[in-house]
């Protein structure tokens, strides 16, 4: 196995940092990047939000669920989907965009997500770590507010960086048996699989150094899709002209 191999088998979120800023220099670096990540047409559908603000940063963390390390971390950065440069791009050659596309949001959804997760191979790159937020969407319209986005846009979700002061072990991931198929999405033994893999989950959990507990990977799913997942989206997406058509 080569060493990016290594550093990405390594991921694992981080919370607790030390006490050591992060130079705009590095944060440049990691910005660029992040912007060598692929693009659906080129479009680069993404604006990057650092929030040094201790008070936005305050209300973001509540926002968060009282998530302490988003106030707490050296950087705080917001990965927002944009489109509102492609609305300026139409404007400037006389045309109108279309406004609701829903290729449209999925193409900034993904560019922004390809973006940030350069972004973070990059930071363990250099020795950082880190943690994706996306609680922010708990309530993206204060988000929003807070930080003056314009329409055709949309808070994504945070990330928390700064230099490990602790980490997690790392999580195993589902069989590869679950996630690698070959021609079709054939239904066989992946009620066994994922019990196994619950096994071997539980076992993670109460093993782990720290916050460990009794649980594994089929109740979790099962407590987070047997409620509705923050229904407010969609009128939040809506009045942003974000609307699906």
């Amino acid at each position: 196995m080569n060493e990016i191999l290594k550093l990405m088998n390594s991921h694992t979120s981080v919370r607790n940092f030390k006490d050591y800023p992060i130079s705009d220099e590095t944060l440049q670096e990691l910005i660029r990047a992040g912007q060598s990540a692929a693009s659906s047409n080129f479009i680069q559908a993404y604006t990057v939000i650092r929030v040094n603000d201790p008070e936005k940063r305050k209300i973001i963390a509540e926002l968060a669920g009282n998530q302490s390390h988003v106030e707490d971390a050296p950087l705080f950065l917001v990965f927002v989907a944009d489109l509102e440069r492609a609305r300026l791009s139409t404007t400037l050659h006389e045309e109108k965009m279309v406004h609701g596309q829903t290729e449209a949001f999925i193409i900034s959804t993904v560019d922004t997500a390809l973006m940030a997760q350069n972004v973070m191979l990059a930071a363990e790159s250099m020795d950082l770590g880190g943690v994706y937020i996306g609680a922010i969407r708990n309530n993206p319209q204060v988000v929003s507010e807070l930080l003056d986005l314009p329409d055709h846009t949309y808070p994504l979700f945070g990330m928390c960086l700064g230099y490990p002061d602790s980490k997690n072990e790392v999580k195993p991931r589902l069989p590869l048996e679950i996630v690698l198929k070959t021609d079709s999405y054939q239904s066989g033994n992946e009620v066994e699989l994922l019990r196994n893999y619950d096994e071997t989950m539980e076992a993670y959990y109460e093993k782990r150094t720290t916050a460990n507990r009794t649980d594994n990977w089929t109740r979790q799913m099962a407590r987070m899709f047997s409620k509705p997942l923050r229904p407010h989206m969609k009128d939040f997406l809506e009045s942003r002209k974000l609307n699906m058509r």
